[in-house]
């Protein structure tokens, strides 16, 4: 179901990188312009010409540090909310640790960067603003081997329950007192390039949306056929699963997965485990692309465990009228023929991490990346 959110426009996006060293310190940079919170870690916002949020971390580092990072496996997701401006999904990218001699390469831009330094986690807690802090060290505490983590507002949510503490605060905030490495000169504080308004208000969005994945004890998937008229280029039938678009700033991915549930299938249903982050390019990246389909910009697709239906939730099924014709139990022959082949893709996508112990699926356009 479409929200009335414009479609789930209106969301910022933005991608980092976590660089360690040989000794497990981090990389930390400062922000020039910023006076509030001066110390960051490298990375920045997404440009629709960027194919992925992948893609968006190593033109940013290009363009900070003058270098080509290897980047590894996502380490974190996470969706920020706050009162005042718009909601920021945030992708955290793990990148081999740096030598001392590509270390000793780092070429900063001043206008971007006004110095680097190498902090112990527990420096870095401090010195990073508090929502920055809790995400980063999130990343650098939980193991490995269980990310990508799930975080909202930069806490544990989801399958991250398991490695990390819902509620853990962030370090007494220092900023800079605790980088003495990042102090300014007097003449190294220029003035913010815009106000916080201005700068969001021109910064480009993305779209996002929640989708549930259903089977039923034989492994068959639950698709739900949409009303012609939100089908791409009018194609009818058209055949996806249960869910859709985020009310940008009013909910997370994980509640707009709940509230499409109960509106679309009249169930009330917790969605579990995060199983695929599927981002898909707008026509500034992807010439494929095409603004009826949703991608004139890019479009961000949360897919969560829906478990397994019994017979009785299905006889209670009461479809959403006004959106949806009809429900189907489908087989993967079926699903594959009835799914267009980037839902396919991501739908498969989401069933075989299903069996994983980790944390969702980076895909792009339905296929793995990292």
């Amino acid at each position: 179901m479409e929200s009335v959110d414009a479609g789930g426009r209106g969301i910022l996006a933005a991608a980092g990188v976590l660089f360690p060293d040989r000794d497990g310190r981090l990389l930390v940079v400062r922000l020039p312009y910023d006076r509030k919170h001066p110390v960051a870690i490298p990375g920045g916002g997404w440009e629709p010409t960027d194919r992925s949020p992948r893609d968006t971390a190593l033109r940013e580092i290009a363009e900070e540090l003058g270098l080509t990072p290897r980047l590894g496996p996502l380490a974190c997701v996470d969706w920020a909310l706050r009162e005042g401006r718009p909601p920021i999904v945030a992708y955290l990218y793990w990148a081999e640790p740096l030598t001392e001699h590509q270390a000793a390469a780092i070429r900063p831009d001043a206008a971007e960067v006004g110095g680097w330094t190498w902090l112990t986690t527990e420096q870095a807690g401090r010195a990073l603003p508090p929502r920055l802090s809790r995400r980063v060290t999130a990343c650098l505490r939980a193991p490995r081997d269980a990310g990508p983590l799930e975080l909202e507002d930069s806490r544990p949510t989801g399958h991250t329950l398991r490695e990390l503490p819902a509620d853990g605060s962030a370090p007494e905030y220092l900023g800079l007192a605790a980088a003495p490495d990042l102090h300014p000169e007097a003449r190294q504080r220029p003035e913010p390039p815009l106000d916080e308004a201005t700068f969001y208000a021109t910064r480009p969005r993305i779209r996002a949306k929640a989708r549930a994945l259903f089977t039923d004890s034989a492994g068959r998937v639950l698709l739900v056929r949409l009303r012609p008229w939100d089908g791409p280029k009018g194609q009818d039938p058209y055949w996806t699963l249960p869910g859709g678009s985020v009310e940008a700033a009013r909910e997370t991915p994980r509640t707009a997965a709940r509230r499409e549930i109960r509106e679309e299938l009249g169930w009330e249903v917790e969605p579990g485990k995060l199983l695929a982050l599927d981002w898909q390019p707008g026509a500034a990246a992807d010439p494929a692309a095409d603004a009826a389909t949703g991608r004139d910009t890019a479009v961000l697709v949360y897919v969560y465990d829906g478990g397994t239906v019994t017979d009785a939730m299905l006889g209670s099924i009461t479809l959403q009228e006004q959106e949806l014709v009809e429900w189907r139990l489908c087989d993967s022959t079926e699903a594959r023929t009835l799914l267009t082949a980037p839902s396919w893709d991501r739908t498969a996508a989401a069933l075989a991490a299903r069996t994983g112990s980790g944390g969702p699926v980076e895909l792009v356009g339905g296929s793995a990346v990292g």
